[in-house]
């Protein structure tokens, strides 16, 4: 299981704000986790003593720093070497075999000890925040954190087992000869264990180096989410309404993460995200691109802004997305909502056409749909600013209606579990 960075990670992008960064996916099953200090509170050695639930968000900040696993054993070696033997032991067997049992056990100190500190500190995943539990398995994939830590603490064992049975043929040694012999083997023991089984630790270095990177969510301040098919526009709008500076392209999933960036309006702050696009499927063939939007909808306290495109651009149909938009208002319907439909200059030039259209066009909520978006719809253009102001003081109503519903304890998450 192997990992590597490819293309510089221009999807961590950083907007405007320092703490804001992007949340990557891997694709469904790929073994991808691209470094930790985390309360004592939360080891995985003690689940019994755990608390039952975490309720607040920021654990992958916490993380330890890993060390890489070439880095550990050459201080180890070092450090044991430097190990001298008790002082007064005149015979000159009895004083190898004391230095050599006593460089071997330091040995194994040092390579299982920060082993045993970073199982001790990464937390167990099932006591984070549901958010954060989603976004492990769908970032790293499902399994692979459960799998490296136990990686990690097979080496453990084995660094401590080996070092133990050595250091003991040490202590037994009847010559100098014998006990230098059986020194050198069982440092060469040791370090071909560490050799060949520390990409473990190599790996679980990547995956803290990928969970830090994941943006801040404060659970106290209002979020805006914006949701909609590929390429309906939402990256744009964002650029409009927050700090955030998300790439705008016309391709689909072009956000290819959970974007975070804020909004400030009559000096107040609340934060925006724009989430990667969703196609007209079921749950199970859904990538781990669309999983991510309908987390951050199950598990935040978020409004929602629902950007809608009749123009015929972005290769999602009006008709498949009218039917994206009643599955996510109803599954979402507690959420507090606006409609936008974008790109409506294109609506006064010109009549998309649709190739992909179902045949229900008689249908008079659908073909309402097809010519205005949902009732109530702001029609915006971020190409001439038609509709931008109000649209800013539409979300400035909907976020401060959020905070009150935060302030008051009424949650608008119907908290499903997103796998």
């Amino acid at each position: 299981m192997g990992f590597c960075f490819r293309g510089g990670f221009t999807q961590l992008q950083l907007w405007q704000l320092p703490c804001s960064k992007t949340i990557i996916p891997t694709s469904k099953g790929a073994k991808k986790y691209p470094n930790f200090w985390l309360c004592r509170e939360m080891q995985t050695s003690t689940p019994t003593t755990q608390i039952d639930k975490i309720e607040s968000v920021g654990a992958f900040q916490k993380l330890p720093l890993v060390m890489p696993s070439v880095d550990i054993l050459f201080s180890a070696l070092r450090k044991a070497k430097r190990v001298s033997p008790t002082k007064g032991i005149a015979n000159i067997a009895k004083r190898e075999r004391n230095r050599a049992a006593k460089q071997l056990d330091a040995l194994m100190k040092e390579l299982a000890v920060p082993l045993r500190n970073y199982l001790q500190n990464f937390p167990n995943k099932n006591f984070l925040h549901p958010y954060e539990r989603s976004l492990i398995e769908l970032t790293l994939g499902d399994g692979i954190y459960e799998e490296v830590l136990n990686k990690v603490d097979a080496l453990r064992k084995k660094v401590v087992s080996v070092g133990k049975e050595h250091a003991s043929l040490c202590a037994k040694s009847l010559s100098k000869r014998e006990a230098g012999e059986r020194l050198s083997e069982g440092m060469e023991r040791l370090e071909e264990i560490f050799n060949r089984e520390g990409k473990a630790v190599d790996d679980l270095l990547n995956i803290a180096k990928t969970l830090r990177a994941m943006p801040v969510v404060d659970l106290e301040m209002p979020t805006l989410c914006l949701v909609g098919a590929p390429n309906v526009g939402k990256s744009s709008l964002v650029r409009v309404l927050s700090t955030g500076k998300p790439e705008v392209c016309n391709y689909p999933f072009t956000t290819r993460g959970i974007l975070m960036g804020h909004i400030t309006l009559s000096y107040q702050h609340f934060q925006v995200t724009d989430t990667p696009g969703l196609l007209r499927r079921s749950d199970d063939d859904r990538n781990n691109l669309e999983k991510l939007t309908l987390a951050v909808l199950s598990h935040l306290p978020t409004a929602i802004l629902f950007v809608h495109d009749l123009s015929g651009e972005c290769g999602t149909s009006p008709s498949d997305q009218f039917k994206i938009y009643k599955e996510i208002k109803e599954r979402f319907r507690d959420h507090l909502w606006i409609d936008v439909v974008s790109k409506c200059d294109l609506l006064h030039t010109s009549p998309g056409i649709y190739i992909t259209e179902d045949e229900d066009g008689e249908h008079l909520e659908m073909t309402s749909y097809r010519k205005m978006g949902p009732d109530g719809a702001i029609c915006v253009s971020v190409k001439n600013e038609e509709g931008l102001d109000e649209l800013k003081d539409k979300v400035h109503e909907l976020l401060v209606a959020q905070m009150d519903r935060i302030g008051s304890g009424s949650s608008s998450s119907s908290l499903e579990v997103v796998t």
